[in-house]
């Protein structure tokens, strides 16, 4: 059997087209993985380290490597409930991650009379991510910032009184008219009232960020976290990836190998590659789509081409 075309590029309908299931990791809605997740060694460590005192873990390490999928298994094992995500790109402002304020919104309003006159600012303020983790719950809510080494070269340092005191100030609640108001979470309705502007938190949250290792961080940051970096890929961690990911079959086992292999020695000599990349070649060469040496390659070139390329 060869590539399975579902597209030829002829011009020719062929409607109804069946196109075959994904792989586990993008059937949607989106589930967690962290059931086939195996810890490096140091990682549980790290984790309880940081839930003894309460601190942020940093996690450095290569795309793909499973940072982000080290907070989904906390989660689950401990019921921590929903993971919170704070996806940082060169824009994020601690502020965002507190709390939006839509004032313009408000003013519009106003105009249209759609408020009836009440003035009512809670529905024009809401909690973001970092906002929500600090609610003053009982337990500790789960945080995700993701690739915080994309962020201004400011925001560790902004994050810093936030961390340490576990405490933020909305000024537009501060001075509203109202002694209390209730305010959305981030990312579910549910609200809860906010005394004169003050969150002070009762459960520092599990915070995990985590970073490619693109930058380094100010030394008062990297005092305030745990830091663990995973380790480089081996052909055994990598080989029980892929079969915790996929069902192998024993006469594709050493298809698999071979790309495993191939995938180290591109590591070892210093070409970014992702792990993800590797699981999607290997999901490929073990549904039928490609069987003959030329379409392993074609797979192999296509899908495991460097990170650091066009």
């Amino acid at each position: 059997m060869t590539w399975k075309p579902y597209y030829r590029g002829d011009g020719t309908s062929r409607a109804g087209t069946q196109i075959g299931p994904p792989p586990p990791w993008r059937t949607f809605p989106r589930k967690s993985l962290h059931t086939e997740f195996h810890p490096p060694a140091g990682l549980v460590e790290a984790v309880n380290a940081a839930l003894a005192i309460s601190r942020p873990l940093l996690l450095t390490g290569a795309p793909g490597s499973g940072k982000s999928t080290v907070i989904e298994q906390v989660t689950a094992e401990l019921g921590l409930g929903d993971v919170l995500r704070w996806h940082i790109t060169s824009r994020s402002t601690l502020a965002d991650a507190l709390y939006r304020y839509d004032a313009l919104g408000r003013i519009h309003a106003q105009r249209l009379g759609d408020i009836d006159g009440t003035d009512d600012i809670a529905p024009f303020i809401r909690f973001g991510p970092l906002g929500t983790a600090l609610l003053p719950e009982n337990r500790p809510r789960a945080l995700l910032i993701d690739e915080i080494d994309k962020s201004d070269l400011d925001l560790p340092s902004d994050l810093l009184d936030v961390l340490e005191r576990g405490e933020f100030e909305i000024p537009e609640l501060a001075r509203y008219k109202s002694e209390s108001v209730n305010v959305r979470e981030w990312a579910r309705d549910v609200q809860h009232p906010i005394a004169k502007g003050k969150v002070q938190c009762r459960s520092f949250p599990f915070i995990v960020m985590t970073s490619n290792g693109e930058r380094d961080f100010p030394a008062p940051f990297l005092r305030r976290c745990v830091r663990y970096t995973m380790p480089k890929p081996t052909i055994e961690s990598l080989t029980r990836v892929v079969r915790a990911h996929l069902s192998i079959e024993d006469a594709q086992q050493g298809k698999i190998n071979n790309l495993v292999k191939e995938f180290i020695d591109r590591v070892d000599a210093g070409q970014a590659l992702a792990v993800d990349q590797l699981l999607n070649a290997a999901h490929i060469l073990t549904t039928s789509h490609a069987s003959s040496e030329e379409d392993t390659e074609k797979v192999t070139s296509l899908l495991l081409r460097e990170l650091s390329g066009a």
